[in-house]
């Protein structure tokens, strides 16, 4: 089999082939753990999303592509799914989901998997900020346990509604929310070995049942969930309806996309992989042309899930497909069981996920850059918060595009040479330097703006065999932006992990200037940033002795 046809093989065909018994016991406890884990998170976005929780059961019963990725439904998805729900219904829904299944299809066949690397930081940490409110906002209501026929779609409305229907709310409903949140939270600081929401979900239905506490439950909002196989129903096509869901299945391919990539790309670093984008979205693709057949939500790779996949011993796509199992024997065999899961428990999960994926450590950082980036994120931010996500993300990437055409029009200059400028130039020109054999130099070459920040692929890919001194030469660099600094500060936290110092050196006016207003040198140290190759090579030779050094006094220190 030739190596080009390997690349677009399913990792779980090419795993498979040194399958033994004792990868088989790591998957079936990761599977099993995982499947647990996202029992009450699929049921949590799929009322959030506005239709049963079973939708969100059936969707989670999906496989990715690659190694040790788990899919299913996730928080992005919530405030897409229910607007279009609230348009166009729910056959809307299981038709636009199938259309952005045919997308992801069509970007991974035509090997445009990379595209993702096109969304500049500030958007996607933009749209971020606003689904995290905006999911933590639809779960006030069971949250506090509101009395409310109906909740408005949109985001100021609905919080006028429930400041009318404050004076309804419930203290059962809210104690179990607060005290799953405190379950929750104790799980993550001190415990983070035991999953907070499958004991959330477990200790709050044990408190309904032997408490007999007077709250919503899935049995009293939905009558519970149906038992055996779902259906396969094909939803009704209409041309009409299939113009007006081209945007929105737009949004849904792309933040399947984008969450799905991203995913992978944390499991490839947790599990010592490398992933092929294009296979990655034709599996999602496929999983989204499916799931609408038996009645579920659009599926992507679930970052925190995956993460839980891995942790707990997962070596093959093996453990995802226990994970889905998992999930199938509870539908047929403990559906029953599940309609007394309290609605204020899964509020509560909902609102420990929206805290999480929200990227709010990234606002500060943003904060520091230049004021066409902040202004990129907090447009993105106010409008996926007022208006619909599919307008927002459209809005941030103009916005993103016209910055970046601004930024590489401002590097661009015409000016004579000078004797002062040749003069100067000496020390920035790499011929006639020695370069030792525990350093090597890197250059970038042109903007190092979203959509180039990939190329470092190749440093990550041979860490093994770097030596102890990385040199990035950035003279030719003409200008960067908030993704490319989060490129660099990426590459420096792995090289340190590796026992490793970054040096960069050469800065011209922008880069230098934006990297002094993120401060980046809390990332690689200030005596790290060099003004030419000449002082980096310097600065090389002292950190390789003073490492040579603090090594031979540890070898002559004795061992207590």
């Amino acid at each position: 089999m030739t190596s080009a046809l390997e690349a677009w093989l399913p990792k779980s065909i090419l795993l498979l082939r040194g399958y033994d018994r004792h990868k088989f016991l790591s998957d079936l406890i990761a599977g099993v753990t995982v499947g647990l884990v996202a029992l009450p998170l699929a049921m949590a976005f799929a009322i959030a999303s506005g239709v049963p929780p079973q939708a969100g059961l059936y969707c989670a019963i999906v496989l990715g592509g690659s190694k040790t990725q788990i899919g299913g439904p996730t928080g992005a998805f919530v405030v897409v799914v229910a607007g279009i729900i609230a348009k166009h219904g729910i056959d809307g829904l299981f038709m636009c989901t199938m259309m952005a299944g045919v997308l992801l299809v069509l970007l991974g066949v035509t090997g445009m998997g990379a595209m993702v690397k096109y969304f500049p930081r500030p958007v996607v940490v933009g749209f971020t900020n606003g689904i995290a409110i905006l999911i933590a906002s639809t779960q006030i209501r069971d949250f506090f346990g509101l009395k409310m026929d109906h909740v408005p779609g949109d985001f100021f409305h609905r919080m006028m509604a429930f400041g009318q229907a404050w004076d309804t709310f419930s203290v059962p409903a809210t104690a179990v929310s607060i005290f799953s949140i405190a379950v929750m939270v104790f799980c993550l600081k001190y415990a983070r070995k035991v999953p907070g929401a499958i004991l959330v979900t477990f200790g709050a239905t044990a408190a309904v049942i032997l408490l007999h506490l007077p709250v919503e439950t899935i049995g009293t909002r939905f009558g519970g969930i149906p038992s055996g196989l779902p259906k396969i129903a094909v939803p009704h096509f209409h041309y009409d309806v299939f113009r007006q869901l081209l945007s929105a299945a737009f949004t849904v391919a792309m933040l399947g996309a984008i969450e799905s990539l991203m995913s992978a790309v944390v499991s490839d670093r947790m599990s010592n992989d490398k992933h092929n984008p294009n296979v990655e979205l034709i599996g999602q693709g496929v999983a989204n042309i499916i799931s609408p057949l038996f009645g579920g939500l659009p599926a992507t790779g679930a970052i925190a899930r995956t993460a839980t996949n891995v942790r707990s011993g997962a070596k093959t796509p093996v453990a995802g497909m226990i994970h889905a199992l998992t999930l199938l024997a509870i539908v047929l065999f403990a559906a029953p069981l599940v309609k007394n899961v309290p609605l204020s428990a899964l509020a509560a999960i909902l609102m420990i996920v929206a805290y999480n994926m929200g990227d709010w450590e990234e606002i500060p950082e943003i904060l520091k850059l230049s004021a066409a980036d902040i202004a990129v994120w907090l447009l993105t931010l106010t409008l996926t918060v007022v208006t619909d996500l599919t307008f927002a993300v459209e809005v941030g990437m103009v916005l993103a595009a016209l910055t970046f055409i601004r930024k590489v029009s401002r590097t661009t200059t015409v000016s004579p040479v000078t004797k002062d400028y040749v003069e100067d130039s000496r020390v920035h020109v790499l011929q006639g330097k020695d370069i030792p054999d525990y350093a090597i130099v890197y250059r970038i070459h042109g903007p190092f703006l979203f959509g180039a920040t990939d190329k470092f692929a190749d440093i990550l890919h041979s860490l093994d065999k770097l030596p102890p001194i990385v040199i990035l030469r950035l003279r030719n660099m003409t200008a960067i932006d908030a993704t490319g600094l989060g490129a660099i500060r990426d590459l420096a936290d792995t090289l340190h992990a590796s026992g490793r110092s970054l040096l960069l050196c050469g800065a011209r006016e922008q880069p230098s200037q934006l990297m002094k207003q993120a401060e980046f040198e809390r990332h690689v140290g200030a005596e790290n940033i060099c003004g030419s190759i000449t002082e980096a090579l310097q600065r090389a030779a002292e950190v390789y002795r003073r490492h040579h050094a603090d090594k031979a006094v540890g070898e002559l220190t004795p061992s207590s």
